[in-house]
């Protein structure tokens, strides 16, 4: 059996003159979550309908599950289930009702469409609202609802396209468990998100898209490592004494210190992070300079995402336009 669930070699796809992919490779290991991370219009969206035989690729290959794309479309859709960005309910049935439905729209009869929803509503702890009406249900209940419906056939692949656009945080912790649970089942998980920390949260492994091409693919800790590792910060408590803090914090540094005199901030990457902190805090209060805050930080996936793409995400744009608005 092939280690990966998920393999796309030099796909490509055209709109006219504009190339949605551009050669896009990608290669997720089977029973593990796989990020897959982009800007808008970076080709996220048309990567995973392309793989989910919603759409042809132009040029290229892709296997999904062991079956390939382009020669067995409906031999992959019998082994993958896709949720897209907003829950796909009927909002006037109830819960059990909606999985008996799709169950029966997935041919499986009355019979195992009662057990297979049941199972579901155990899996995805939804049994005390099962018989609820759907459109009384709270947002994460709604997505962990759609969800299940995707896990009707039990796939082998679970494409999710931004699975927590517009949810809140407790929402959000709620699919990100059943994420969990999914995997812990043995199914695989392509997820499309813009919440850098749903994918440091929840996937092993990352892609990152840019103009329909991977320009990087690694562990989140192994991306964040690009950017340089452990890095420590000085604030401090005077402007003036900013020099003086540069000087300690480059004793201890394996870059020149990066100073920003606005935010009276010093800050460089370390090796030894504890005994780098350690010798910048003594010194700083032997020789009596006062500071506002000390730490060390590792880089986020946004810093990555900064760094490759040139520019931040859309969460963290849209959280600093809102800050300035405010």
């Amino acid at each position: 059996m092939n280690e990966y669930a998920v393999i796309a070699e030099g796909l490509e796809k055209r709109y006219g003159d504009k190339r949605a992919l551009d050669g896009f490779d990608l290669e997720v290991r089977r029973g593990t979550v796989h990020g897959l991370l982009g800007p808008n219009g970076a080709g996220k969206t048309t990567a995973v309908r392309a793989l989910a035989t919603l759409l042809r690729f132009d040029a290229g290959r892709a296997e999904v599950a062991g079956v390939d794309v382009a020669r067995d479309a409906r031999g992959v859709r019998r082994r993958i289930g896709l949720a897209g960005q907003y829950a796909a309910v009927d909002e006037t049935l109830t819960g059990r009702q909606n999985l008996e439905m799709f169950g029966r729209l997935f041919h499986l009869g009355g019979r195992r469409a009662k057990l297979r929803a049941q199972e579901l509503l155990e899996r995805f702890d939804l049994v005390d609202a099962a018989e609820k009406g759907a459109g009384k249900y709270s947002g994460g209940m709604r997505r962990r609802l759609d969800l299940a419906s995707s896990m009707i056939l039990a796939p082998d692949v679970l494409f999710l396209d931004e699975p927590t656009t517009g949810l809140d945080p407790r929402s959000r912790g709620e699919v990100w468990d059943a994420v969990r649970a999914l995997v812990a089942g043995g199914t695989t998980v392509l997820l499309t998100t813009q919440y850098l920390e749903e994918a440091d949260r929840l996937a092993s492994r990352v892609t990152v898209i840019d103009q329909g091409r991977a320009i990087a693919d690694d562990t989140p800790d192994g991306l964040k490592d690009r950017v340089g590792g452990d890095r420590i910060e000085v604030v401090a408590a005077e402007a003036a004494d900013l020099p003086a803090v540069a000087k300690t914090v480059a004793r201890v540094s394996v870059a020149e210190p990066e100073v920003d005199e606005l935010e009276r901030r010093v800050h460089a990457q370390v090796e030894d992070r504890v005994a780098a902190l350690t010798e910048v805090a003594r010194t700083l209060q032997d020789e009596g300079i006062a500071v506002e805050d000390i730490g060390l930080r590792r880089p986020s996936l946004d810093d990555v995402f900064m760094r490759l793409t040139g520019h931040r995400t859309e969460e963290t744009a849209e959280t600093e336009e809102k800050g300035a608005a405010a």
